[in-house]
């Protein structure tokens, strides 16, 4: 769940006179789909000197909360903060350097609750506060020249610099902690024992908006002459965890014995041993009072101890989560982010099942699907590899035993376990994952080209290939040696004449030895297998010999010379001279 915020926001201009106020605030939580992302609030208060302090703290303010939810889930939050404030900073700054002196300038302090904790990123001298069990702690340094007279001059603000350097700070939010964001009119006259006392007042209950304008007002009697914004949030709910929530989780929670037929784990019975792996194995289990079936995946017991393969499997759980909430969804198998019975006492994954077959099944059952058949299988997967790639992931691991037909007719793409997404760790980073014979060429160059989008596209090529012909399009390739990528693939309509030659071009070019022969994106190769014969794409050309054999020349040299050198023989010993 998302959290459960209350939110106040108190605002006033400086003087009497009403006139217009610089500072400038904002907050925003997740809609339905988006609540991965937590909630955003940012205060800014403009610097007035230039003329253009509003401006410059509006736009900072609201393309801050605004663009937030338009970055990629699997983004830190940090990350998403510091490209978002980065080019607004580049922007203001090119406007800037056109004028002088500068007129739109502005600090900024900007708050984001996600899963269990929160990310704040701050440059100038608007402050943040977190009050906890009765202790207020300052979260914020200003940016301010470190002498008496000059307080009031900011050393940092946003659009003096092309070169911007922000402040972040990272920590756990808790059910019941608030959290204060203030300007200097208000800070600048009430003390950190002022703001503690207004922030938890005698009034059992007093809301958000009643703090906020609590502070404001008492800035104000204070003596503030300046703009005086409060923007006050109060936790009043937890939220789904983050990716550091699931590590912490992975390490904490012990690994559940080998478990046979009947076992019950967390009200769950064991019903079948799916797969037993030598990282992993998955278990169909049943819920003891619904009767409802899961997939159940954990750790093979040898590997408890292993702490990569914790975070690994932590990881996928965490990704799994985060792809819940897009339109990937409908291709992925949902997980639960806990035991029906409540909290899971065992580090374990709990997965929908879904009855059906992989496309490994029905390969193995010597069942091959027609041209069209195969059509509709592959567009589904491409449009969800689209998906998962604009949101930075990389799944590294399409093949026919990871493409699920369920019962519903639904395609559903299986096992993130090794998915990159940006924040997996170092060890499932550095892995060089995937089966051999749906590993692109450029994973076996020395050194190796890392895994992309491409890579998945090619692994589909391959999968496509495979069920329109039975084979695959450069053999069967051994683990741990380089694939014999020597020679361009047979069309498949030469295995299979019902293939369409138009078909033939769109798999020949999604497994075409060369990266630049092939689709760039998944949306291209969607849209080339949507057109079908109404517009067919070209074949890819024929490697040239050099390309597939670098040693060609060398071979048709040496093999000349070796003629030449027999005819010289001959000569020498059997012609008449």
């Amino acid at each position: 769940m998302s959290f459960d915020l209350d939110i106040g926001f108190a605002s006033l201009a400086a003087g009497r006179g009403g006139g217009a106020n610089e500072d400038f605030a904002a907050a925003m939580a997740g809609d339905d789909g988006e609540d991965q992302r937590g909630a955003i609030a940012a205060i800014a208060d403009g610097v007035s000197a230039g003329g253009m302090g509003r401006e410059a703290a509006q736009t900072t303010v609201t393309s801050l909360v605004r663009d937030y939810f338009g970055t990629p889930a699997t983004w830190d939050t940090t990350v998403a903060l510091d490209r978002i404030i980065a080019a607004q900073n580049a922007w203001l700054a090119g406007i800037n350097r056109r004028r002088a002196p500068a007129l739109g300038l502005t600090t900024l302090t900007a708050l984001v609750l996600r899963g269990q904790s929160y990310a704040l990123a701050h440059v100038g001298d608007t402050r943040a506060y977190l009050l906890r069990g009765g202790a207020l702690e300052l979260l914020t340094t200003d940016h301010t020249v470190a002498h008496p007279d000059f307080a009031h001059q900011l050393t940092r603000s946003i659009g003096a610099d092309d070169r911007l350097v922000v402040d972040y700070r990272q920590g756990e939010a808790q059910t019941g902690d608030l959290f204060v964001l203030l300007t200097d009119g208000v800070h600048g006259s009430l003390s950190e024992r002022d703001i503690a006392v207004l922030a938890q007042p005698p009034l059992e209950g007093a809301d958000a908006q009643s703090i906020s304008q609590a502070l404001v007002d008492a800035a104000r009697q204070r003596g503030s002459g300046d703009d005086a914004t409060a923007l006050v949030l109060r936790v009043r709910g937890a939220a789904t965890a983050t990716l550091h929530d699931a590590q912490l989780r992975a390490s904490e929670l012990p690994v559940p014995p080998p478990l046979k037929v009947g076992d019950t784990l967390d009200g769950l019975t064991v019903t079948a041993l799916v797969s037993d792996g030598g990282v992993a194995r998955l278990y169909q289990v049943r819920d003891a009072q619904t009767r409802r079936l899961y997939a159940l995946k954990t750790l093979q017991p040898s590997r408890a101890h292993d702490a990569e393969e914790r975070a690994t499997l932590a990881h996928e759980a965490w990704l799994a989560r985060r792809m819940q909430g897009g339109r990937a969804a409908d291709h992925l198998v949902r997980l639960h982010g806990a035991a029906p019975t409540g909290p899971a006492t065992a580090f374990y994954l709990l997965y929908d099942w879904h009855g059906g077959e992989t496309l490994q099944q029905m390969l193995d059952r010597g069942q091959r699907p027609s041209p069209a058949q195969a059509v509709a299988i592959a567009l589904p997967v491409a449009r969800t590899l689209g998906q998962l790639h604009r949101q930075g992931v990389i799944h590294r691991d399409i093949k026919p035993a990871n493409l699920h037909q369920g019962e519903d007719g639904s395609m559903r793409v299986l096992d993130l376990g090794v998915a990159l997404s940006g924040r997996e760790p170092a060890a499932t980073r550095a892995l060089h994952a995937g089966t051999p014979s749906y590993i692109n060429p450029e994973q076996w160059d020395d050194p190796p080209r890392p895994a992309d989008a491409q890579s998945d596209l090619f692994a589909l090529g391959v999968t496509l290939y495979q069920l329109l012909t039975g084979a695959l399009p450069y053999g069967e390739v051994v683990p741990y040696q380089r694939g014999r990528y020597w020679r361009d693939p047979l069309p498949p309509s030469r295995r299979n004449p019902a293939v369409p030659i138009w078909l033939d071009h769109v798999v020949l070019k999604a497994v075409a030895r060369d990266g630049s022969l092939r689709f760039e994106t998944a949306e291209e190769m969607v849209l080339a297998l949507e057109r079908g014969a109404s517009r067919p794409i070209t074949a890819p050309p024929a490697s040239p010999l050099v390309a597939r054999d670098p040693a060609a020349l060398w071979k048709i040299g040496l093999a000349v010379s070796l003629l030449l050198n027999g005819l010289l023989v001959y000569w020498v010993l059997f012609l008449p001279r």
